[in-house]
């Protein structure tokens, strides 16, 4: 992946925080793996101070965990944290869902419709564009729910889930499993489209249940005990 671009109005701690997070949620910086400031600020062009403002940042989001030595290390995964966003999902996704299948306008239509125009289910070793369109999906949903702090809330989640998809994604599915979930963005789409408020959430609460996020749960549960 290259590095951001820098914006006229992107200080060097903002260009730092971009690009390592990008990283980590593109998996080009897996979980685990240790970051060298010295050498990670001259790839960024950068010095040492900005990026550790950046990294704090990333501390502060759990991406990134810091010692008192110069290295920082890309967080783990854990079973604590795929269960809590699995836990939120469950009953956010269900109410946003349902709640744009009440309240979509002609333009929420059009944008769901367009986000949902080529989106299949994500392939083992995802390209981060396939994950962008199927956050696209997701996000058009949540914005036809005209809710802010759901909106807000959900989107904020998705970049944890990302990393917690990405493992999931270590064991082929199959192509039954990835032909349903097809099917349950096609039927979520009709439902909005519908204003079928109760169908779209039945959906969408067994889209989550079969979710890769609820596989990747399951998997780190089933490690630790």
């Amino acid at each position: 992946m290259s590095e951001p671009a820098a914006s006229p109005l992107m200080t060097k701690s903002e260009l730092a925080y971009v690009s390592v997070r990008d990283k980590i949620l593109s998996g080009e910086f897996p979980p685990g793996s240790v970051l060298n400031q010295a050498t990670l600020a001259r790839t960024i062009g950068i010095s040492t101070t900005p990026l550790r403002e950046a990294l704090r940042r990333l501390k502060a989001e759990r991406l990134v965990e810091l010692d008192a030595h110069r290295d920082a290390r890309v967080t783990e995964l854990n079973a604590e944290e795929a269960r809590d966003l699995l836990e939120i999902r469950r009953s956010l996704d269900p109410l946003a869902v349902s709640l744009a299948a009440q309240r979509r306008t002609k333009a929420d239509i059009a944008e769901i419709r367009a986000a949902a125009t080529g989106l299949r289910s994500l392939p083992t070793d995802p390209e981060h564009r396939q994950l962008l369109h199927h956050r696209r999906f997701h996000v058009a949903i949540y914005r036809a729910s005209h809710n802010d702090l759901l909106i807000e809330t959900l989107d904020g989640l998705w970049d944890k889930a990302d990393r917690y998809r990405r493992l999931a994604l270590e064991i082929d599915r199959g192509p039954r499993a990835r032909e349903k979930k097809d099917e349950e963005h096609r039927m979520l789409v009709e439902c909005v489209v519908a204003g079928e408020a109760d169908a779209a959430a039945d959906v969408m609460r067994e889209h989550i249940e079969t979710s890769l996020g609820a596989q990747a749960a399951r998997r780190l549960i089933r490690a630790e005990q």
